[in-house]
């Protein structure tokens, strides 16, 4: 057996590894563990917060095909995308290049800390697209903080009912200009051999995809009788 005196790593000494607190240096002046305890929460709380901690959440494809939870999660984004017509297959013309794309997964929890479900989402890899052949402009606009505190104020003054609406899968809605040509996914069987998905709607990761939303939002808003803010273009007014 070893003699070498073990030692923790210096760099460790800056986070809060553990709450033990014999694994502290006697040299740190204030250690975390002296502060950061889970012993002061609500029974409820932290078993909230010891739930989080007990589940991890997959990085890579291969890891997640062995569980039954996640090829669900992976065939129903799939399945909204086929739905949606995100995509067309394709030969690959000569004069271009595809895109890559990787799956992101998250778990998404209740407010007691069971699991909700479990999410898979489709991501390309923008960083690859070549600007004037892929995409064009990128930039779209966003509601000024102004504008909120005065909708708010407003709203407070006159006792006007404010709701919030979240569009499911906002970014997948938005109509793509260019030609882009995208790998197939991982996990997509419904391709054949040597082709590949020519995208016809923005994914999460495309340097135009808050663009194309906006766009598709915005003539939506128009065509339903909505005025354009010229001081604020996310801002958009209905008198009737």
């Amino acid at each position: 057996m070893s003699t070498r005196i073990k030692k923790p790593l210096e760099y460790l000494k800056d986070y809060h590894c553990n709450l033990n607190a014999s694994s502290t240096s006697s040299r740190v002046k204030y250690p975390l563990n002296f502060v950061l305890s889970y012993s002061n929460l609500s029974p409820s709380y932290k078993s909230f917060v010891m739930s989080l901690s007990s589940h991890v959440e997959p990085n890579t494809y291969s890891e997640v095909v062995k569980h039954d939870c996640w090829r669900k999660a992976i065939q129903c984004q799939i399945s909204a995308l086929e739905s949606n017509q995100t995509w067309e297959t394709a030969l690959l013309p000569q004069n271009k290049a595809t895109i890559g794309c990787k799956w992101v997964f998250k778990i998404k929890y209740k407010a007691d800390g069971t699991i909700e479900r479990y999410k898979a989402r489709l991501v390309t890899k923008g960083y690859t697209q070549t600007e004037g052949i892929e995409y064009l402009d990128t930039f779209s606009p966003v509601a000024k903080m102004t504008t909120i505190r005065l909708l708010l104020s407003l709203a407070f003054i006159y006792n006007w009912e404010l709701k919030q609406l979240d569009i499911n899968n906002a970014f997948l809605h938005g109509d793509l200009k260019e030609d882009v040509y995208m790998v197939a996914p991982p996990g997509l069987t419904s391709i054949l051999p040597g082709k590949v998905c020519k995208l016809k709607k923005a994914l999460y990761g495309l340097k135009q995809a808050n663009r194309e939303w906006f766009a598709k939002l915005s003539s939506f808003l128009l065509s339903m009788g909505y005025t354009q803010s010229m001081n604020d273009h996310f801002l958009f007014m209905n008198s009737s």
